[in-house]
């Protein structure tokens, strides 16, 4: 299933090639089979709160969002090799690629919204 995510309150669009990774091993491997997450590619993480780049071959960026949707926290160009702090709040994760955040004007208190296509 392909999904499309959008920042419903800056009107922008994060990924319109997304998957969602809702098992614990779909989670657990998540992006690291991959050599780059190309633009309006992403990957949905249910029930995750903290995130981590070990093994990684490249630098994301990564959305923690609420049970609503709601950004609470976010990474931007976060490096391989690297662990997240814990966000206490989040209840899932959207992995972009580097600079979507930047670009789309991203910030916490955003709402984020998605549907499958």
């Amino acid at each position: 299933m392909v999904f499309v995510f959008n920042n419903d309150t800056k009107e922008t669009l994060l990924a319109e090639n997304a998957r969602i990774a809702a098992t614990m091993l779909s989670r657990m491997v998540g992006l690291l089979n991959r050599s780059n997450l190309a633009s309006g590619e992403g990957l949905f993480l249910d029930k995750c709160n903290s995130i981590h780049m070990i093994g990684m071959k490249f630098a994301i960026d990564a959305l923690f969002l609420d049970k609503k949707g709601v950004v609470v926290g976010m990474l931007e160009n976060f490096p391989p090799g690297k662990i997240s702090k814990v966000f206490f709040q989040a209840k899932s994760c959207l992995e972009l690629p580097a600079g979507t955040i930047a670009n789309t004007g991203t910030a916490v208190g955003d709402k984020v919204s998605h549907k499958e296509v």
